[in-house]
């Protein structure tokens, strides 16, 4: 999704423009992204070699499912208060807090690593506290990016967003790959790095909200806001919790290290490959997107992107040769691009600027369920029956989810454009 898009005057759609470019007028925007490419490099990279290092020490499936709980816990837990403080604060400048303390993370897992890491533990309370960090950065950039840039840019920024955050997932994953050859304290280090100059690039934005005249009461109903907003939206509910069940049930991630020493054996520098094969599909959808904006049947397209999701991963689960992997894996990453496209654009483009910070919170913890919690499941399910079943079972789940979604959410599969008529994201230009 890399070409501009406005939004029509006489119906409520996206349509490309003569240039993807005008968004990176706005210097706010381009550090933004500046702060997102490099975020996504770190978190891909450090992914990586928390992976392999925790399975080095263990070669325990359990123990690789275990990491991505540890991830989860932190933004489940904190969700309500999370989004409350994305909707009181300064977006940017909890944001750049958040990544810095993810930098001082990265460089106590390398000074972990170069003490000769002995036990596991003390890599899951880290990876616990990086969680921490992203359960505030996540849903205070989730609202900021709406405010950075005028109505008529919304959709572009959106897509240049997604665009950029895949291209980090897809370089980071052989980057972490490539460097761990050398060692985990490489990349935890190159990971600290790039958390380091985000933090700087997401301070410098100059972009200043508007003054909170009086901070809003921390009750019950300020802080479940953004669940009852979700839950009074049927499409936006349906979306989120769809992305949700697929991915937790069918997502393959935790278990990559497995399919890459056992099935595959093709070793670090292949595990960094085949995870780069996900965001190296979001990003050819995404341009595609940009080309060949969703117009029409956007909540059937979302339902039949899901189906095919499942359909790939049973045939990753079935394959033992490298390049089928990871054509699965690339097909994996296009279709969950389609459902990240739509859901995003519901829930950053209808959620009024006051309660997004709440809602995108609430969004971040179906996310992480759907990846973190997800990385449990898979290794707890391959704990007890293999990675490969494991697979299988989990992407013929996501199938009869689609199927499922499409009659518990009929407004989810009768949507048809993007946004309902007379609405739009963005802000107005001055």
């Amino acid at each position: 999704m890399t070409k501009r898009f406005r939004v029509a005057t006489t119906q409520a759609m996206y349509e490309p423009s003569s240039s993807g470019w005008t968004v990176f007028r706005n210097g706010d925007f381009r550090l933004f992204g500046m702060s997102r490419f490099l975020t996504g490099l770190a978190y891909q990279m450090q992914a990586v070699a928390v992976g392999w290092f925790v399975y080095d020490l263990t070669h325990s499936a359990l123990a690789l499912g275990l990491v991505g709980l540890a991830g989860f816990l932190p933004a489940m837990l904190a969700a309500l208060i999370t989004g409350h403080v994305a909707d009181t604060y300064d977006r940017r400048l909890v944001a750049a807090a958040s990544f810095a303390v993810q930098a001082a993370t990265s460089a106590a897992l390398l000074a972990y690593a170069w003490r000769g890491a002995g036990a596991v533990w003390p890599i899951y309370g880290l990876v616990v506290l990086i969680g921490t960090a992203r359960a505030f950065a996540n849903p205070s950039l989730q609202a900021l990016l709406p405010t950075l840039v005028p109505r008529d840019l919304f959709g572009s920024a959106i897509a240049w967003n997604a665009s950029l955050w895949q291209s980090a997932s897809v370089l980071g994953p052989a980057l972490g790959g490539f460097l761990y050859a050398l060692g985990p304290k490489v990349v935890f280090g190159s990971a600290s790095a790039s958390f380091a100059l985000a933090a700087v690039a997401t301070a410098a934005i100059r972009f200043r909200p508007a003054p909170v005249s009086e901070r809003p009461p921390v009750t019950w109903a300020t802080l479940s806001a953004g669940i009852g907003y979700i839950r009074a939206h049927p499409v936006v509910l349906g979306a989120i919790s769809l992305d949700l069940f697929a991915v937790l049930l069918g997502g393959a991630t935790a278990l990559l290290p497995i399919f890459a020493a056992e099935v595959l054996h093709v070793g670090p520098l292949g595990l960094g490959a085949l995870r780069s094969m996900p965001a190296a599909g979001a990003v050819l959808m995404a341009v595609v997107l940009a080309y060949r904006p969703l117009r029409r049947h956007a909540g059937v397209r979302m339902l039949r992107a899901v189906a095919v999701f499942g359909v790939a991963i049973i045939v990753f689960g079935l394959s033992t040769s490298l390049p089928l992997s990871m054509a699965c894996l690339f097909v994996t990453g296009a279709a969950d691009m389609i459902s990240v496209y739509v859901r995003q654009t519901f829930v950053q483009g209808e959620t009024p600027d006051a309660m997004r910070g709440r809602v995108s919170a609430v969004n971040t913890v179906f996310i992480g369920a759907s990846n973190e919690l997800g990385e449990f499941e898979s290794g707890s399910v391959a704990a007890l029956i293999g990675a490969v079943p494991a697979v299988v079972v989990g992407g013929a789940a996501t199938v009869l989810v689609a199927v499922l979604w499409g009659r518990l959410f009929p407004a989810l599969r009768a949507r048809d454009r993007l946004l309902p008529r007379g609405e739009a994201g963005g802000r107005r230009p001055s």
